[in-house]
């Protein structure tokens, strides 16, 4: 027969044999300490009475050890006087014991007791004192009553392990059961989300325990997935959206030059602007696969100092000549030397990609400024300004989303990705990025200083 889950789990069988364990190790515990109190009474006890006898005179030594016998209804007490060569003068002790340490210390020993009732060996506790006349006196005491302590304490364990057991054993069931009862919980919930639900939540007891952290840090991660998920859909219709347009019009424009060009020049034609819709449309793909990866790096390892004012130098020495052709007026400033912690290549894309913009966005005749300047809070700012249309207020939360074009960029080229990858790019570096309006455009992105 199959046993139930609960009763299989480790956490019936860990607290059934650590309760056992306990109640066993606590009757060793109880006896030891009994016994050493026992021992330590009677060493006490015998230790004093063999320093009182030997004070006594040599007439009345034999008195006080024959009265201490014969005041032993139990035939627990044993004592002995022993001449310099060890024979026996008095006493119940039939030798002197040869372990028995002289120089006063008690001491555990086999011993022989003889009396009336006969000859005996004994285990005792004794102790011996070397007296002025050269005799020896050996004063002791039975303690086989420690042996009967053990059988009490045995007899105990005996018959209260098997009601611990049962104690232990509905301990263990209880606690089992209740976190069985949780797991199938879980287990359920799991499923549920693997079947899709991806709104479901682990439940927590909102206590602070080792099973409540991890339930919060699982739920931290579904929190994450859903994100993702939602983000990949997201992506996926967009891809689907934006495609559409350039993919139909390379298709209608193909079916065309089937059916019309006439000439090996005129097929050539047709070709040439499929070819470019075709690159539009693995630009968008490509685009949206940097902003992924960028997104979802793990590039943070390969982050070192980076000397802000040489990368603000460098992308306006690369758009020097562009500016030039449209007849815009570039200047640079970047005279404060700031180094950030970051990815060079990464911070060189963003900067290029807004001074790219703000160039696209500038009539001729017009400025783009790039600067490199001191913020709050101990930040440096790389700051692009221009002269050109500007933002509307009702588009600064939306430029930087994927695909978005206003309605002052629909004539311009371009695929509305710029922003979402600088945006993506100083997310990563944990940077702050700001836009406003008017006259022009403003971007910043605002970096922290490295120290030391």
């Amino acid at each position: 027969m199959r046993l139930p889950d609960f009763i299989r789990t480790a956490t019936f069988g860990w607290t059934t044999g650590a309760f056992s364990l306990c109640i066993f190790l606590f009757s060793a515990f109880v006896y030891w300490q009994t016994a050493a109190y026992v021992t330590d009474r009677i060493d006490v006890a015998i230790a004093d009475e063999a320093r009182i006898i030997a004070k006594d005179a040599p007439e009345r030594r034999l008195d006080a050890i024959d009265d201490r016998l014969r005041q032993d209804p139990r035939r627990i007490k044993l004592a002995g006087l022993f001449d310099a060569d060890g024979r026996r003068i008095v006493g119940n002790l039939e030798s002197l014991p040869p372990s028995l340490d002289p120089a006063g210390h008690v001491r555990s020993v086999m011993v022989v007791r003889i009396d009336r009732l006969g000859r005996e060996q004994q285990t005792a506790r004794a102790v011996a004192r070397h007296l002025p006349n050269g005799e020896v006196l050996v004063i002791g005491r039975n303690i086989d009553e420690l042996e009967g302590i053990a059988k009490i304490v045995g007899r105990s364990l005996l018959l209260g392990l098997p009601l611990a057991l049962c104690f232990s054993v509905a301990i263990g069931m209880l606690l089992s059961a209740r976190a069985q009862k949780r797991i199938n919980a879980l287990n359920q919930l799991i499923q549920q989300i693997v079947a899709g639900g991806l709104r479901q939540r682990l439940p927590t007891d909102d206590l602070d325990h080792p099973f409540d952290k991890l339930v919060a840090f699982a739920n931290g991660m579904l929190d994450e997935i859903e994100a993702l998920i939602h983000e990949i859909a997201a992506v996926g219709d967009e891809i689907a959206h934006d495609l559409r347009t350039p993919l139909t019009r390379v298709r209608i424009s193909l079916e065309r030059g089937r059916a019309n060009a006439k000439t090996l020049e005129e097929l050539r034609a047709v070709t040439d602007r499929a070819i470019n819709g075709l690159d539009q449309s693995l630009a968008i793909v490509t685009a949206l696969l940097r902003i992924a990866e960028i997104e979802h790096s793990h590039r943070l390892v390969g982050f070192g100092e980076v000397a802000l004012e040489h990368l603000v130098r460098e992308v306006g020495d690369l758009y020097e000549p562009i500016a030039e052709d449209k007849l815009v007026a570039l200047t640079v400033k970047a005279a404060e030397q700031s180094t950030v912690c970051g990815d060079r290549d990464l911070l060189l894309e963003a900067i290029a990609n807004l001074v790219d913009n703000a160039m696209k966005f500038t009539p001729e005749g017009g400025r783009v400024h790039l600067e490199l300047v001191h913020g709050r809070d101990e930040n440096v700012v790389v700051r692009i300004s221009d002269t050109g249309p500007g933002i509307r207020e009702s588009e600064m939360q939306a430029v930087t989303r994927r695909f978005y074009r206003s309605d002052k960029s629909r004539h311009t080229h371009g695929l509305g990705l710029g922003l979402s990858l600088v945006a993506a790019i100083v997310k990563l570096h944990g940077f702050r990025f700001t836009i406003s309006s008017g006259p022009g455009c403003i971007v910043e992105i605002a970096c922290p200083r490295m120290r030391g």
